[in-house]
């Protein structure tokens, strides 16, 4: 629910330049358009081609007036990268759900040696909210047969957190690939939602 009574789902989707993140989050806004909702994403993309943060806010409902969820607004937090799961974890409800993919990407700052990579993500993540799902979207990638379908690995983890009927996922899926790499991206989708 929004600052002004509309019951609007926010969702986050973070993590680094180069995961698919914007296309994720693009095939997410043409299921909740198909679906008969009004719909609102805005985009950050830092330094998106050098491995930098890329953020994108999704909220959808019967009328939504903002793009971006105010911190303590998100319902769930869906973070292609570790470590971008604690930077954006305070715009989570504190009802919210985090869905974590366990891929390490390490900033330039720990690829120097003036950071170390945290070791207790998984642990502070456990303590601080009532819903995590980790997931090795990487080995399910591979296991439906291109490791660049990562981004739709996690697409299929987060279908079941939403009200959208499966086909209507597959079938805006169908839309949003080539025939090329179709297959392989279903695969991805069904083995992310089974995983």
């Amino acid at each position: 629910m929004d600052k002004s009574g509309n019951n609007v789902e926010s969702i986050l989707l973070a993590g680094v330049g180069g995961q698919g993140i914007i296309r994720a989050s693009d095939i997410l806004c043409m299921v909740a358009v198909a679906a008969g909702l009004d719909v609102k994403k805005s985009e950050v993309h830092g330094m998106a081609q050098r491995g930098g943060c890329v953020t994108s806010h999704v909220r959808y409902g019967e009328k939504v007036y903002s793009p971006l969820a105010r911190k303590g607004d998100v319902d769930l937090l869906v973070s292609f990268e570790k470590l971008e799961t604690l930077r954006y974890l305070d715009y989570l409800k504190k009802a919210g759900a985090v869905i974590a993919n366990m891929e390490e990407l390490y900033p330039p700052s720990v690829n120097t040696g003036d950071a170390a990579y945290p070791d207790s993500i998984d642990a502070e993540l456990r303590q601080r909210c009532r819903s995590v799902k980790l997931v090795d979207a990487g080995k399910i990638a591979k296991a439906a047969g291109n490791i660049r379908t990562v981004n739709t690995v996690l697409l299929g983890v987060l279908a079941p957190y939403l009200d959208f009927e499966i086909d209507l996922w597959k079938k805006i899926l169908q839309e949003a690939f080539p025939a090329k790499i179709l297959d392989e991206n279903l695969k991805a989708f069904d083995l992310g939602r089974k995983g």
